[in-house]
């Protein structure tokens, strides 16, 4: 009696990014770049609250743009869907910076309209909040 299988091997076929990838890239970029400047500068007009969504923003788009250019797409959008989504498609990617983003998430809680809440950090969580935005800027230029 014959016990061998043989199986036949599917095509695989390469991930397709999805398109627009690169705008989100450069997009983080200049978000990060004008909340790194406007603090650097220290003018009054960028509040903490202001730099912080600038940050949020930039870390968004970078996140976005690693995603895209593997083909996926968070659930959602709060900083612990896009975390969950990184993690799933880079497991280990961003250990070190992993609860420093996940900490975005308890300034500002929009989703409910009912039941939203903003607190915004104090201009002494900026420098880390830009460090956590560089992180995670050197993360998906290196893809």
């Amino acid at each position: 009696m014959n016990t061998s299988v043989n199986f036949r091997l599917a095509d695989l076929k390469p991930v397709q990014p999805i398109q627009g990838w690169e705008e989100f890239l450069g997009d983080g970029d200049r978000f990060l770049k004008t909340a790194i400047g406007a603090h650097t500068k220290g003018r009054p007009v960028f509040t903490s609250e202001i730099l912080y969504n600038l940050i949020a923003m930039a870390i968004e788009k970078f996140v976005m743009a690693s995603l895209m250019q593997r083909g996926k797409l968070p659930y959602n959008h709060t900083m612990r869907d896009l975390v969950e989504a990184i993690d799933e498609t880079f497991p280990g990617g961003i250990n070190e910076i992993r609860e420093g983003l996940l900490e975005f998430d308890k300034y500002q809680d929009i989703c409910d309209l009912e039941g939203f809440s903003i607190v915004p950090p104090g201009m002494a969580r900026i420098p880390a909040m830009l460090c956590l935005g560089e992180k995670m800027q050197t993360f998906a230029h290196a893809l």
